[in-house]
């Protein structure tokens, strides 16, 4: 396993967690008739602070990339979760509140279930298969799955249709995690060879979908609704995929079955619990969102 990939997976985190709190501020501002629609990264590319956010979020995926380089799927999308708790220190230090219980314990739970699940299931091996194997047809129910929370997030109250859109950024998030690991195994055997395969045009495109549903999600409703199922989709998505696509295996004997399954269990209960912080409720903490759609103060 390798620690040097999981810790630049922290660093990593880092900086996508910030980056989520600098687009949320600014794509809550945007008409809620923008949800889904291409027009509104077209407008938020006029916002400074949301270019930050984005430049750090870059930043974050490309240091990310150097820790898929060095590591497994399943050994450092996990480790991605902590930048939920570096976008609620954050707005901690935004908003210069002391951090309650339910933060530390919130942390707790989420760092404690990551390290659990890596530390017992021990993920390792997996090859790239194919551009045309049909293992990829996982990547392709993914998308189905996606498609699915777009259209049930439909005439939806505004904060089930963020939580929707959010897991399915987080689907399309941890899809463009495998297909990050498979472009970067290929330009290993030659750069140019790999540019004549679909995924690394399939990765722009997943990317921009991904990119598309979280700042939907961020402007239907505050971090603390549409961050965390977002936070949750990605590792869970990216370790099935990694097991499915790549063949990357963990520790299954009964015994490790049930702490993996704890771990995982713990990870997303510290996803919930450090979502329901107010910290990350802030930037809509005078909006109300009513079935219709529509925000009032």
């Amino acid at each position: 396993m390798s620690v040097l990939g999981m810790a630049i997976a922290v660093v990593a985190a880092c900086f996508i967690g910030l980056g989520f709190v600098a687009q949320q501020h600014a794509a809550f501002r945007e008409p809620l008739k923008k949800i889904l629609h291409p027009r509104l990264l077209l407008d938020l590319l006029r916002s400074r602070l949301w270019l930050a956010g984005i430049g750090s979020m870059i930043t974050g995926q490309i240091i990310f990339a150097a820790a898929l380089n060095m590591a497994d799927v399943t050994q450092v999308t996990p480790v991605l979760t902590t930048n939920l708790i570096f976008a609620l220190f954050a707005a901690h230090v935004i908003y210069r509140e002391r951090l309650g219980r339910t933060e530390w314990q919130g942390a707790l739970l989420l760092t404690g279930g990551v390290a659990l699940f890596l530390g017992v299931g021990l993920p390792r091996g997996g090859t790239a298969p194919g551009a045309l194997s049909f293992r990829w047809a996982a990547g392709a129910a993914v998308l189905l799955l996606a498609a699915l929370c777009a259209v049930g997030g439909l005439h939806r109250d505004l904060r089930v249709r963020a939580i929707l859109l959010a897991c399915g950024a987080g689907l399309l998030y941890g899809l463009e995690d495998t297909l990050t690991r498979s472009v970067l195994l290929r330009v290993d055997h030659g750069f140019t060879p790999a540019l004549l395969t679909w995924q690394p045009y399939g990765l722009l495109v997943i990317g921009a979908l991904g990119l598309l549903f979280a700042q939907s999600a961020f402007d239907a409703a505050p971090l603390r609704i549409s961050l965390p199922a977002t936070t949750a989709a990605e590792p869970l998505t990216g370790i099935a995929l990694s097991i499915a696509i790549f063949g990357e295996q963990v520790r299954v004997s009964p015994p490790r079955l049930a702490l993996e399954t704890l771990g995982l269990a713990a990870m997303v209960a510290g996803i919930i619990v450090l979502g329901r912080s107010p910290y990350l409720g802030k930037p809509g903490e005078r909006v109300a969102v009513s079935a219709d759609g529509v925000r009032s103060p």
